[in-house]
């Protein structure tokens, strides 16, 4: 048998750096080089775009994601290049955000 996939995600216009899945809330989240982070269903359903602070908007501060963390409870946590960490609802609303100096891997 061959293995074929669950369901093919689309949305992003540049290369994905970086994705979670949280089974629990059957959901995949997953951020691209130059763009927003998407959330799909396990489906490959398109629900939600989640967009950065619109202060830090503009083209020399794109909001480049770099590590993505979802809860079971419906948070998703994204840290970006630029050293700011946004938690998000499921729902796509932004919830909180925090800048850090700190190198974080």
């Amino acid at each position: 048998d061959f293995a074929t996939p669950r369901a093919i995600l689309t949305g992003h216009d540049y290369e994905i750096t970086c994705a979670t899945i949280c089974a629990e809330l059957g959901l995949v989240i997953s951020g691209s080089k130059e763009g927003p982070c998407l959330i799909h269903s396990m489906n490959g359903d398109l629900l939600r775009t989640l967009e950065g602070p619109e202060t830090l908007k503009g083209p020399e501060s794109c909001l480049r994601p770099k590590l993505i963390q979802a809860s079971r409870e419906g948070h998703c946590v994204i840290y970006y290049e630029n050293g700011l960490f946004c938690v998000f609802s499921v729902n796509g609303r932004l919830q909180a955000t925090m800048e850090t100096d700190d190198k974080i891997k």
